[in-house]
């Protein structure tokens, strides 16, 4: 067994779903850091039971190249998987575990990366970013920014390593998640007409939903490069009354939207917001507040890169594969860019293909693909 899979194997015997803490997993990566000689800086979350990680090797300037990921994987429940979850499992040429491909896969890659590192001279840094909370929608990088913000040395390019089998990846969607709670009136189903059924407004805010979906898709921004190539709105889940014969008082729904850069998370909470308003109007008469009280669960921005940019012509000169993509997924790397620092998507496996599936595995020639990519970035900074 290589060293980068001996690596792997270990990372997957981390059980790091979003539910759990990751630390175990974040002392052995910071252990192993440290051995190596590298500047490692903890991160911890409010409540201590997660961190994120900050690795820096070479000297402590600007530029070089950053190297990021996430620690957390997704859940197994409900999946009926034929080999077991947390230990790597080799058969020819695929590795099986969860979070082989999403995205254990390029931390491996990673840890080799920071050995090799420690072995060269660099004349530039090498930094590693680990991040927690990805997989439940960016939170760990986002409550990360403010210390970034502070220990990043701007470097010259940063790559997150979700799958992208190894294609260098100039764009995603941005995606904000809603929470509308609804009111009505509670009372006896035989008099239903004398009250404000909360799952009659719900439904009003699907319908609106509905129509916003129908006008992004033909007046909206355009993107060829995705497979659905409009901003898009998705309900996801609605909830709502007690019993049969009672009028429901309360009624809930959330909802994402995941928009093109081109339209902007402004204009898609712009609009969401006139769709609340209208319905809000609709029942002042016969509610003391409004219908919908609208709540933001979470976001995270999109990715949208040049093409010609020097970032992108510089991970295109690392990897063997020179298509040009974007994915339908959401990344950490929109954050990066705000932060100011030039981010495409490239790592290992298919997240189409095994990400968040049973059985998960990621292929050896899409590892060692990844690992040698990241032996020329260690080149580059000598």
């Amino acid at each position: 067994m290589s060293v980068v899979e001996e690596n792997l194997e270990i990372l997957v015997g981390f059980d790091t779903v979003s539910s759990k803490s990751n630390l175990d997993m974040i002392n052995y990566i910071k252990e192993f850091c440290g051995a190596r000689g590298g500047q490692v800086d903890l991160i911890p979350n409010a409540a201590e039971d997660k961190a994120g990680l900050v690795v820096r090797f070479g000297p402590m300037q600007s530029g070089g190249i950053l190297l990021s990921g996430h620690t957390d994987v997704v859940p197994i429940d409900g999946q009926e998987w034929t080999r077991p979850q947390f230990d790597l499992t080799r058969e020819d040429n695929r590795l099986y575990g969860r979070g082989t491909t999403d995205m254990k896969g390029f931390l491996a890659c990673m840890l080799s990366a920071a050995d090799l590192a420690a072995k060269s001279k660099l004349t530039k840094p090498l930094t590693l970013v680990f991040s927690y909370d990805e997989e439940v929608g960016c939170i760990g990088i986002e409550e990360m920014k403010s210390v970034l913000k502070a220990k990043l040395r701007n470097p010259k390019l940063c790559i997150v390593g979700e799958p992208t089998e190894m294609q260098v990846a100039v764009g995603h969607k941005g995606k904000a998640a809603y929470r509308a709670i609804c009111q009505g009136q509670a009372g006896h189903s035989a008099l239903a007409p004398n009250f404000v059924n909360a799952l009659f407004v719900a439904s009003d805010m699907v319908d609106a939903l509905r129509a916003l979906q129908l006008q992004y898709k033909e007046n909206g921004a355009l993107d060829a490069y995705y497979d659905i190539p409009f901003t898009t709105f998705h309900v996801g889940k609605l909830s709502g009354g007690r019993a049969l014969n009672i009028v429901p008082d309360r009624a809930e729904i959330t909802f994402e939207s995941r928009y093109l850069a081109q339209d902007g998370e402004a204009r898609v909470f712009a609009d969401i917001t006139k769709a609340v308003d209208g319905i809000n109007a609709t029942y002042r008469d016969a509610l003391s507040a409004d219908a919908i009280r609208l709540e933001t669960v979470f976001s995270y921005p999109g990715l949208d890169v040049s093409e010609t940019a020097l970032a992108t012509q510089v991970a295109l000169g690392l990897v063997a594969n020179k298509k040009i993509s974007k994915v339908s997924f959401g990344t950490e790397a929109g954050i990066f860019a705000e932060l100011g620092i030039p981010t495409v998507v490239c790592g290992p496996g298919s997240m189409a293909g095994q990400g968040h599936k049973p059985d998960e595995f990621i292929t050896l020639d899409q590892l060692y693909s990844c690992e040698t990519s990241l032996k020329q970035s260690i080149e580059m900074l000598k």
